[in-house]
């Protein structure tokens, strides 16, 4: 067992209201210069819709991610043959018309223009050539829309979704929509790792951040290509090539990265997990049915003994470990099994998890015509007599999962590889919840709802104040735990990331293709 930390992070979608916040902080401290206008490390994104990138999840079109060839993965649009094959001409790479030209606006023109008949207007001019230009899009161009044609509408994970319930999606009195944020997941199997002909890109052996070391970075753009999510970015000023790196200059003095800390919501929580290093072949290569099962069983239980002591041997500090038992993503994620990973079936293995949202919850829908759904419930009912799903008092105040304006299909796509059970097991814990804290405040719950509902869903009272304390309550402390530094650790760092011979140019050095650590 070759225990080892991560920092993780989990976001609660169900709390996110779409303010960019988070995307302005992180720009103004990371991405405000030359070369990197166009790039938004932290983006959010209006799910449905394309996001940032356009069609960044269909890897028919960039092939990003690790693909499973039997009993083996290999990087889909990239690795050591297919790199030295394109690495003059890569036709999969994004273009900026797939994030979007970056633009501001002559200012200057509402105060110096010369009296005139006419109101002068500020144009907007492209931050790449200083030129006038017709805005087109953005990086979340269809925000709050949720249904137009040239964006929600060409999601990738609608497809398998039936005409009918597309068509559901974007009726005018059912029409729904939510918030994707989105930062590098910083992978136990990072494909951008082992695309890198430079050897450029490393993982960090004290808490799992991947980074880019800009000096022997050549600009291949490979790592562009073989991440999934298009979160590695080139600087067409410099010629390196960039990502999030997690604010670790932050996390180092205890601070929480600038996208967390700033969050409106408080969406966002950070700890530490510990992890089984030898499972990662094991779990990447996995059938798809199985890859958020097995992700979730290489999770270790920090306050299991052998653990402690097979972390310690492999030299994760006591505060390592210590944090790993306060971190309040371990509980989102393994103690309560409410959160999910982004598209694990890139088998990337994303140490970023969601909170899938419960929603919409109105707070009353009498006035709405739904015979239609009450003779499905009828029928439902007969079928299950006993489940607390159909109770009539449940349906006036929640609806029901099943009949939600989000297809269980389309959240499954998002976040389970299609497994609509695990999406179904998440949302029924996160009503069950809701209906524990109606009863408790408002009281009008039916009797026995409540106590159905954490027998179905294997909760108790005090998870569910657990959970509500978390989601609601939290203080600073509760959300972000953060290990302290242990820089002696980073001579590992320094090790991996020195000078080697044919560590630059057309030689990759040797380890790094097609592996993910």
């Amino acid at each position: 067992m070759d225990v080892r930390s991560q920092i993780s992070m989990v976001f609660h979608l169900d709390k996110c209201i779409g303010c960019h916040t988070c995307s302005v902080a992180c720009k103004n401290i990371w991405t405000d210069r030359k070369g990197a206008e166009y790039m938004w490390w932290n983006n959010v994104e209006t799910k449905p819709g394309t996001g940032y990138p356009g069609k960044w999840e269909d890897q028919e079109i960039y092939k990003g991610g690790w693909e499973k060839d039997g009993e083996k993965i290999h990087l889909k649009g990239a690795g050591k043959p297919k790199s030295l094959t394109n690495i003059f001409h890569n036709p999969r790479l994004p273009v900026i018309d797939d994030y979007y030209e970056p633009f501001t606006y002559k200012y200057l023109d509402l105060i110096e223009s010369p009296a005139g008949d006419d109101q002068p207007t500020a144009r907007p001019i492209s931050m790449i050539t200083g030129e006038p230009m017709d805005i087109k899009m953005g990086p979340n161009w269809d925000d709050d829309l949720s249904g137009s044609p040239d964006y929600a509408r060409n999601d990738p994970n609608l497809e398998e979704l039936s005409p009918a319930e597309q068509e559901a999606m974007f009726q005018l009195e059912r029409m729904a929509f939510f918030y994707l944020p989105r930062i590098c997941n910083h992978c136990l199997n990072p494909a951008c790792i082992a695309s890198c002909p430079s050897g450029a890109i490393y993982k960090r052996g004290e808490d799992g951040i991947v980074l880019i070391n800009q000096e022997k970075c050549r600009g291949w753009r490979m790592c562009v290509t073989a991440c999934p999510y298009k979160k590695t970015y080139y600087n067409w000023s410099t010629g390196k090539s960039e990502k999030c790196i997690l604010c670790y200059p932050r996390l180092e003095s205890g601070q929480a990265p600038a996208c967390m800390h700033s969050c409106v919501g408080r969406i966002r929580y950070l700890g530490v997990l510990l992890y089984d290093a030898d499972q990662i072949k094991a779990v990447a290569s996995a059938d798809e049915a199985d890859l958020v099962s097995r992700q979730m069983d290489m999770i270790l239980d920090p306050f299991d003994p052998e653990v402690i002591a097979a972390a310690k041997k492999n030299g994760v500090a006591d505060s390592t470990i210590q944090a790993a038992q306060k971190s309040p993503t371990y509980k989102f994620i393994k103690d309560w099994n409410l959160a999910l990973p982004l598209h694990p079936e890139f088998r990337t293995l994303p140490m970023l998890f969601y909170v899938p949202p419960l929603l919409p919850v109105m707070a009353s829908v009498s006035n709405v015509d739904h015979t239609a759904q009450s003779e499905k419930l009828n029928a439902m009912a007969k079928q299950w007599p006993d489940s607390w799903l159909y109770d009539t008092s449940t349906k006036e105040l929640f609806g029901t999962i099943d009949d939600a304006r989000f297809p269980l299909q389309y959240m499954a796509n998002l976040f389970s590889a299609g497994n609509t059970t695990a999406i179904s097991d998440r949302l029924k814990k996160l009503m069950a919840v809701r209906l524990y804290r109606r009863q408790e405040t408002v009281g009008d719950v039916k009797e026995g709802t409540v106590e159905a509902a954490l027998k179905d869903t294997g909760l108790t009272p005090e998870l569910v104040e657990g959970i509500y304390y978390l989601t609601s309550l939290a203080k600073f402390d509760d959300r972000f735990v953060i290990p302290a530094a242990h820089r002696e650790q980073a001579i590992e760092l320094l090790e991996f990331t020195g000078d080697a011979k044919g560590s630059t140019g057309f030689g990759f050095k040797s380890g790094s293709a097609e592996r993910g650590v």
